[in-house]
């Protein structure tokens, strides 16, 4: 099949087919660094890093550009809360960002551009805009002209008449429509110069200027949170497709983490940052949580589907683990072809992830039946496709190899004779000295599995932790 993606644009399934055959050039709009990261923030790294992912699996080369939104006025309010400068609030929350995102396996950004580094581009777009026609300076801003572009609204829906831009008021507009490019200088904010005045970019230049520097005037995919479509989005488009460029080609957006049906965020109080939940679950679980859902789907967020979905993991990963212990190392293989169905139709990761669950389950029973090369080449598969979801067990960012030599065999010496005393008391039928046993070594972070073979342990964190 042919990789297709619902475009929020057209709200259509298109067809995927790039700019540049063999390389796919994508645009994510990255984070607002006013506070520490959520999981509703991480959600939108994960997702579109699996499409990512499977981008590359298909042979793309791919071009992945991230930004950071590193002067906002939501910034600039918080450092002046907290009594700190805003360069430095940003960048301490920026490297917040970047260290979730590593926990979590999201693969590091072809570039990563900051707002603050991109005032000339931003600057020579406005530029063009207004020798077009279609911005205006007044009082030291600049605002883009609603009206003088016809198309405005077609991605969100909206109508002219509802429009509300809800930014801050600025002086000179001539249409409340009208949404701001440039900001006037004010006492003790930052500012940059500029043809019109000292100021500072509006949000929506930003991303315009930065993702044309970086991919060209015409690229193949933007993506970003549900909530960014509009204004953010609308903006975007409407500013550069009136400065002449062709922008993105197709738009995906990704559905909220919700709690209780509201979306996660600092100002409804219902933010789980991720240091907390790390602190139930292991990273590769929480990325396996994040992801686990259609993309464009919301997310409603409780303790127990995050348990859940790590128990779903757990699943899969102790199968990997087992094959590898009876059969020597697992090498990743090939997906199979109803899971790259299941990712071609726009990433319809429940469906592949119920490949991978039935893949599982085949494993498991030729594994039972004693067919251990057949469970080796089933698990070949299970890594290839949680390779994609950036998942993979034995990659080197989440597994800790079992220390080797002396100190193992001495540790299966002990964990031998504890085994064997369970097993005795179960052939005497002490059921409360088996149990202990067996609750003694998970205590001691060894897990225990029952097989026709006779019982076999593992240790509970082979896979490691990435935090």
């Amino acid at each position: 099949m042919t990789l297709r993606l619902f475009d929020t644009d057209t709200r259509t399934m298109r067809d995927f087919a790039p700019l540049v055959p063999g390389r796919a050039s994508v645009y994510l709009c990255g984070a607002t660094v006013q506070g520490q990261p959520h999981i509703g923030h991480l959600r939108s790294g994960v997702a579109f890093d699996i499409l990512r992912r499977w981008l590359q699996a298909q042979g793309n080369d791919v071009l992945f550009i991230r930004n950071v939104t590193d002067i906002d006025d939501k910034i600039l309010n918080k450092a002046a809360e907290a009594g700190r400068p805003w360069w430095e609030w940003a960048a301490t929350h920026e490297r917040a960002f970047d260290e979730a995102y590593r926990t979590l396996g999201v693969l590091p950004p072809s570039a990563e551009p900051r707002a603050t580094g991109h005032i000339g581009q931003m600057v020579e777009l406005m530029h063009r805009l207004i020798d077009r026609g279609h911005a205006y300076a007044s009082d030291g801003n600049v605002y883009f002209d609603v009206l003088s572009y016809p198309r405005y609204g077609e991605l969100s829906g909206h109508r002219l008449d509802d429009v509300h831009q809800g930014e801050s008021a600025g002086s000179g507009k001539r249409d409340p429509r009208d949404f701001t490019l440039w900001k006037a200088a004010k006492p003790g904010e930052p500012s940059w110069p500029s043809p019109w005045g000292a100021g500072r970019p509006g949000w929506h230049l930003e991303c315009s200027a930065m993702a044309e520097y970086y991919l060209g005037p015409e690229f193949d995919i933007h993506c970003g949170g549900m909530d960014l479509i509009f204004p953010h989005h609308e903006n975007e488009i409407a500013q550069s497709k009136a400065a002449g460029d062709g922008f993105a080609r197709y738009w995906l957006h990704n559905g909220w983490v919700t709690m209780g049906g509201e979306k996660m965020s600092k100002s409804l109080g219902n933010v789980l940052s991720v240091p907390n939940v790390l602190k139930q679950v292991r990273a590769v679980e929480l990325r396996f949580y994040l992801g686990s859902a259609h993309y464009r789907s919301k997310l409603e967020y409780s303790d127990k589907a995050l348990h859940d979905a790590a128990a779903s993991y757990q699943r899969i990963e102790s199968f990997l683990l087992r094959v590898a212990e009876r059969g020597g190392p697992v090498a990743a293989g090939t997906w199979t072809d109803a899971f790259a169905d299941a990712l071609d139709e726009d990433l319809a990761v429940p469906r592949a992830l119920a490949e991978i669950h039935h893949v599982v389950h085949t494993g498991n029973k030729a594994l039972e039946g004693g067919q251990v090369e057949a469970a080796r080449e089933l698990a070949g598969q299970v890594r290839a496709m949680l390779t994609v979801f950036g998942v993979d067990p034995f990659d080197p960012h989440w597994f800790a190899p079992r220390d080797s030599g002396a100190a193992t065999g001495a540790l299966d010496v002990l964990v031998r004779a504890e085994l064997d005393r369970r097993q005795q008391a179960r052939t005497d039928r002490d059921w409360a000295t088996a149990d202990a046993v067996r609750d003694r070594l998970h205590a001691a972070g060894i897990e225990v599995t029952d097989t026709p073979a006779g019982p076999e342990w593992s240790l509970a964190d082979v896979a490691g932790k990435a935090d």
